[in-house]
């Protein structure tokens, strides 16, 4: 007899396929770094464009030529600290300690709830890990909202917690975190299809017209003996809008100044932009969703590259 190998239908790369908690991710790792500055940003996907840039990895057999790549435009404004937090090392990992907040925080940035009862900002001092509490300021980019997200970035180096005290209060800007030809993860949680069948949700085969009437299902959901249904089978449930990471993405380019790169009129279904980072290939995510950037593990060592042309193009369904 042959042998017959039929792979399984449907990842289980990411189990279970849950719904996130929130529209936007945690980032609960962040690389080492020697120089005291902050390890991620955050923006919001406004679109999709080619360009064509010179080829400048010496391993690609189109090394040296033209070629045209997809990127994805973010809207990327500055980020508000808001505060700088606190963590002590314990056996069951890392906890909080304390925080301290800004003394004076923009009209504009809705903050609900500033701290928690019992937490002195007077431990900073003490902390074995600090990290930052960043709001975003959707006054200053394309974004019409009025709530920011907040979240938390880590800091690199050594002298993390002189790094927070100095810039408690201030903005940051993509460029101090990044720099252009930059390998990146990037974070989102990613387009929501809600509740939906097997073969959507595992792409598994649809029956035949002799299948006991029943096409859109799995043939078989396990054994007689005993009587339970495995885990590995693909059954309906939630599709989608989940949080994923996807890593090594390249920064292609970075600039305050967004009519480089905005059609006239603004992005489909976005608006206008004024700040901008542009990522190599697809991002989790659809439009006006959050997406996390965090400075990745593959080191780049090749030169930004060579940007020829940007199609400034309406792209409708991006």
């Amino acid at each position: 007899m042959p042998h017959r190998n039929r792979p399984r239908r449907g990842t289980l790369q990411y189990w279970p396929r849950k719904r996130a908690r929130r529209i936007y991710p945690r980032t609960r790792h962040w690389p080492q770094s020697g120089e005291a500055k902050p390890l991620g940003f955050a923006g919001w996907k406004a679109g999709m464009s080619h360009i064509q840039i010179t080829d400048n990895n010496s391993k690609s057999q189109s090394y040296g030529k033209t070629v045209i790549k997809p990127v994805t435009i973010i809207d990327a404004p500055s980020l508000f600290v808001c505060a700088a937090r606190a963590y002590k090392k314990t056996e069951s990992g890392l906890k909080c300690t304390g925080e301290k907040w800004a003394a004076d925080i923009p009209k504009e940035i809705h903050i609900e709830k500033k701290t928690n009862p019992g937490k002195k900002a007077s431990e900073l001092k003490d902390a074995d890990e600090v990290k930052l509490v960043a709001a975003t300021q959707p006054a200053k980019g394309g974004m019409h909202k009025a709530k920011p997200e907040v979240f938390e970035i880590g800091i690199g180096g050594q002298k993390k917690i002189e790094y927070a005290e100095s810039v408690l209060g201030k903005e940051i800007s993509a460029k101090d975190v990044f720099k252009p030809g930059e390998f990146v993860d990037v974070s989102a949680v990613t387009k929501g299809h809600g509740f939906t069948g097997a073969v959507k949700r595992f792409n598994i085969r649809i029956q035949t017209r002799k299948d006991k009437q029943m096409h859109r299902h799995v043939g078989s959901i396990g054994s007689t003996t005993p009587r339970k249904v495995d885990w590995r089978v693909p059954q309906a449930g939630q599709h989608g809008f989940h949080a994923r990471t996807e890593f090594s993405k390249k920064i292609v380019m970075m600039d305050e100044d967004a009519k480089r790169v905005t059609p006239a009129g603004g992005f489909v279904g976005y608006g206008l932009l004024k700040s901008f980072i542009m990522v190599e290939g697809s991002v989790p995510g659809p439009r006006k969703r959050l997406i996390r950037l965090r400075k990745g593990g593959r080191k780049s060592t090749a030169a930004p590259p060579e940007v020829k042309f940007i199609s400034l193009e309406s792209k409708q369904g991006r």
